[in-house]
């Protein structure tokens, strides 16, 4: 994908806020997505840790956006929210199948594939490269107000107004065109 058709970040049109470090044992920033958190490979939602969140911080919010995606609107991948102030690493597939690793409390709203979890990169071939956003939310209130049933703008538009600061990792992936 040229630089000139990448599209912004959701929270580009968000005030701006601290950013704080987030790593992962699965996603490293600018580089190829692994097989595991690929739709039709393990789907498996990656291992996060963060740290050094604003003060303040009464719940995290980590979600997986693809703004590259050729829908006019992005690709929400995964949208969960309320996790508790004192959780700061959700281990790999924590959002994905039996959602083990995700504390209790924690909150899915479904994400674009309309499933209420993880799902993994899936670009449309020789699309060029997508952008997965992973995104720790720094949040001001133990609770951010939606429920499960909301959609992933809803809790976007609560972020906005609720986030202290935010930590984000940049993963890429792409199917080759056929032939």
């Amino acid at each position: 994908m040229s630089e000139q058709k990448r599209r912004p970040l959701p929270h580009d049109f968000h005030p701006p806020v601290p950013s704080f470090p987030v790593v992962s044992d699965d996603v490293t920033s600018g580089a190829r997505l692994k097989e595991d958190q690929v739709l039709a490979g393990g789907n498996v939602s990656p291992h996060l840790r963060w740290e050094g969140a604003p003060e303040g911080t009464k719940s995290f919010a980590v979600t997986c956006y693809d703004p590259d995606a050729p829908t006019g609107s992005g690709f929400w991948h995964w949208v969960v929210f309320d996790i508790p102030a004192d959780v700061t690493e959700l281990p790999a597939g924590a959002g994905s199948g039996g959602m083990k690793g995700l504390p209790e409390g924690a909150v899915h709203v479904r994400n674009d594939y309309g499933t209420r979890d993880f799902g993994g990169a899936a670009p449309p071939a020789g699309d060029g490269p997508h952008r997965y956003v992973f995104t720790v939310y720094a949040v001001d209130r133990e609770k951010l107000g939606p429920d499960e049933d909301a959609s992933p703008a809803v809790v976007g538009f609560h972020l906005r107004f609720h986030a202290l600061g935010r930590a984000q990792l940049i993963g890429e992936y792409e199917v080759p065109a056929a032939g």
